[in-house]
C-alpha cells in the first residue's frame, strides 16, 4: 500500500527513533508499504519517520544510480545490486575521509543541496528476519545508507548545510511545510 510521505516541517522527523523488537506486529506490511512507497515516489532510501513511524528502520535501493553515467563502471556495479532493509542499525565505524555528493530527500521535494559525508562506514543492523548483520560500504552505497540513518536519528540532511545555505533555502522550506508546494507522490503536510 502506498503511503503519504511525511513533509518537512512535521515533528515526527525531528524523533530519535525507538527499537523494533522481534516481535513488532505487522513488521512485514509495514516493509512493504515502505516499499511500494518508495518506488511510488521514485525515492532510492525511505526511513520510517518519513512514513509518521518513530521506529529505526529503513529501506534502499541505490539501483536507479546504475544509469549515472557520470559515477564509474565499478560503482555503478555496486548500487546496482545493493537493496536491503536495516532494522535497528547502528553505525559503529566512519573513515577519516569525505566526499560530497548532490543529495535531496522524499520529505524535501525540490530541494538538492550538495553534502558532505564519510565515504565509508560499517553498520551493524538486523534484516527482515531480524538476523544480525554487519555491512562495511563505501561511495554511494555508504552515503544513501547515512542519509537514511540520520533520518532514524532525527536529522535531516539540511541540517548539515552551512548557515548562509540554510538562509537561502529557507523560504522553500516554509512552503513545503505549509504545504505550498506541487509533488509527483502522496505527500502528508504539518498541521
Amino acid at each position: 500500500m502506498i503511503l503519504p510521505i511525511v513533509a518537512y516541517g512535521d515533528p515526527v522527523l525531528r524523533n530519535k527513533c525507538i527499537p523494533i523488537s522481534k516481535n513488532y506486529k505487522d513488521i512485514k506490511s509495514l516493509i512493504q508499504n515502505m516499499w511500494d512507497t518508495m518506488y511510488a515516489a521514485n525515492g532510492v532510501g525511505l526511513a520510517a519517520p518519513q512514513i509518521g513511524e518513530s521506529l529505526k528502520l529503513f529501506i534502499v535501493d541505490a539501483s536507479p544510480f546504475s544509469k549515472d553515467d557520470e559515477l564509474s563502471l565499478e560503482e555503478r556495479k555496486k548500487v546496482s545490486m545493493f537493496k536491503k532493509i536495516f532494522i535497528n542499525p547502528e553505525i559503529v565505524w566512519s573513515s577519516k575521509d569525505y566526499n560530497s555528493f548532490n543529495e535531496g530527500c522524499l520529505s524535501i521535494p525540490d530541494v538538492r543541496e550538495d553534502i558532505v559525508r564519510e565515504n565509508e562506514i560499517e553498520i551493524h543492523f538486523k534484516n527482515e528476519y531480524f538476523e544480525n548483520e554487519i555491512l562495511k560500504l563505501d561511495g554511494l552505497c555508504a552515503r544513501v545508507v547515512q542519509h537514511e540513518y540520520d533520518h532514524v536519528k532525527g536529522i535531516l540532511f539540511t541540517d548539515k548545510l552551512s548557515s548562509f545555505k540554510k538562509k537561502l533555502i529557507k523560504g522553500k522550506l516554509n512552503n513545503i511545510s505549509k504545504g505550498n508546494i506541487n509533488s509527483d507522490y502522496l505527500m502528508i503536510f504539518p498541521d
